[in-house]
């Protein structure tokens, strides 16, 4: 974990949720005090703590929080439910410490068993990887996005150590720049090559053969595989099925929403257009929808899931 130990990225005190701040990496190393349920949830709407897997843990840490301090429960869950509609984890992870009968236990339970998940994921997209592969990834899908040893970046770490990466192509990620941030801030902690590239040259580079496959992470899997990432995933989608490179999504069980039935029901997060600029008019949607056509595996902590996706993520698979 290269110092990234779970309780430094997330971690819940007697009276107060403690994050590694991650708007401030990486020139910083700041850690953020929450004493409330509604500061966890600004600190999750802005983007202190970011990644669907991190995010659920710290909601579900809010929530215990919450009920430790008295708060109203209805109103406690209601709040953090709604900072970033698109991640299916933020909502799973409320829905079971609402149900337990001790939230605080059921809360670091669920981190511990997110740690696992990570783990078992990671060995299982990492067995797709030839060995001497170079790797694009996107956004930041790491310890930082889980609590844990992360997904996509997860699988990468564990190709490295078993000699299956030789390097990884990291994608700026804008408008808030998370690959160049914290992606790549993670790969240097680790001692794994990588170099930062804008995310417009991604296109040059598999069409150049210089990328062997690409793996991102899911805030929300619909039930027939169409996923939802983040803003740009789409198209680094697009380019690899046209380079026939594979793309790889790796995310918790979690994350797989069967209720939604496609991408077209998944709600897509606007952000503030000042992220994006503060002097023009701006859009600026959080994710994009990657169609199951375009993935070549979904990986969880259960295996490889194959096409068809309406069939494969409705049951457990062996890797």
């Amino acid at each position: 974990m290269s110092g990234l130990e779970p309780e430094r990225i997330i971690r819940l005190e007697v009276d107060r949720v403690v994050l590694l701040d991650q708007r401030q990496l990486p020139d910083e190393e700041v850690e953020l005090t929450c004493r409330s349920a509604a500061e966890v949830a600004e600190a999750i709407r802005t983007l202190a703590v970011r990644g669907a897997p991190a995010i659920g843990i710290a909601a579900a840490y809010g929530y215990a929080l919450a009920a430790k301090r008295g708060e109203d429960l209805d109103e406690a869950f209601a709040l953090l439910e709604s900072t970033r509609p698109t991640a299916a984890n933020l909502g799973w992870a409320l829905r079971e410490v609402r149900a337990a009968s001790d939230p605080a236990g059921r809360a670091r339970d669920l981190h511990a068993e997110e740690v696992e998940r990570c783990r078992q994921m990671s060995v299982h997209a990492a067995a797709l990887l030839e060995p001497g592969s170079r790797a694009l990834t996107y956004c930041n899908t790491g310890a930082l996005a889980t609590g844990g040893q992360g997904t996509a970046l997860g699988a990468l770490r564990e190709a490295w150590a078993q000699g299956l990466v030789s390097h990884v192509l990291v994608d700026e990620t804008r408008p808030l720049l998370q690959g160049a941030r914290l992606t790549a801030w993670e790969l240097e902690a680790g001692g794994i090559p990588h170099t930062v590239v804008a995310d417009a040259a991604a296109g040059h580079l598999l069409a150049t053969g210089q990328v062997d496959c690409v793996l991102v992470g899911a805030d929300r899997i619909a039930a027939n595989g169409d996923t939802a990432n983040k803003i740009g995933t789409y198209p680094l989608a697009v380019l690899a099925d046209r380079h026939r490179v594979p793309f790889f999504v790796v995310a918790p069980g979690s994350t797989i929403d069967l209720e939604t039935p496609n991408g077209d029901e998944i709600a897509i997060e606007e952000r503030d257009p000042a992220e994006v600029s503060s002097r023009f008019p701006a859009r600026n949607p959080a994710f994009d929808v990657t169609p199951a056509e375009l993935i070549s595996a979904i990986v969880t902590e259960a295996g490889a899931h194959r096409p068809p996706y309406a069939e494969s993520l409705a049951r457990p698979v062996v890797a």
